[in-house]
């Protein structure tokens, strides 16, 4: 039986959240709470709905064939390790597409989590980092200058974040209007 993801928003189609076209999952719940942050709305535990696995791994599968990769963000993605853990080996097994992590725990911090290896195991890019207000960056996907991105895999390198947009508005098709990427605009 499959568990579940607390889950903000499952986006299909991103520029800005990694290298060519993504699909992105914000995942809902994030204790760390960084001053400054631009999505507050992923903090609370009880926000966003609820997902089997099995359900966000499907919406994974039907995803347009020219999406280059999936993009794990929130919230604290690693608030919700194990479910996560399930989703990203169903993604390594049956698809070909990246997998970037963002998180605001630091690398060593993570090094420590039960999983650890399980998870860096499932994962392209991570990105690390508590987000520092004062060290604000907005730039090739770091949030702030403390940021440290580990390449795991030989898919990526540095050179490919520095052609990624910094912010997209994404008219979605009931009107919903959404803003994504490491310096959005103030609407």
């Amino acid at each position: 039986m499959s568990s579940a993801l607390q889950v903000h928003h499952l986006e299909p189609s991103s520029k800005v959240n990694g290298p060519g076209q993504r699909a992105v999952v914000w995942l809902q719940g994030c204790t760390l709470a960084c001053p400054g942050c631009f999505n507050p709305l992923t903090h609370a535990p009880t926000g966003g709905a609820s997902y089997a696995v099995d359900a966000v791994f499907q919406w994974v599968q039907s995803l347009p064939p020219d999406t280059a990769g999936l993009t794990i963000s929130g919230g604290e993605p690693l608030q919700q390790l194990r479910p996560l853990i399930q989703l990203l080996q169903q993604v390594r097994a049956s698809t070909t597409l990246s997998v970037i992590l963002f998180t605001g725990y630091t690398w060593e911090e993570i090094q420590k989590m039960p999983g650890a290896s399980a998870l860096t195991s499932l994962v392209d890019v991570c990105i690390t980092g508590r987000y520092q207000q004062a060290s604000r960056l907005a730039h090739h996907l770091a949030g702030s200058a403390n940021k440290t991105f580990h390449f795991l895999t030989h898919r990526y390198t540095p050179a490919d974040f520095d052609q990624v947009e910094q912010a997209e508005i994404i008219l979605a098709p009931d009107g919903e209007i959404r803003i994504s990427g490491i310096n959005p605009p103030v609407l």
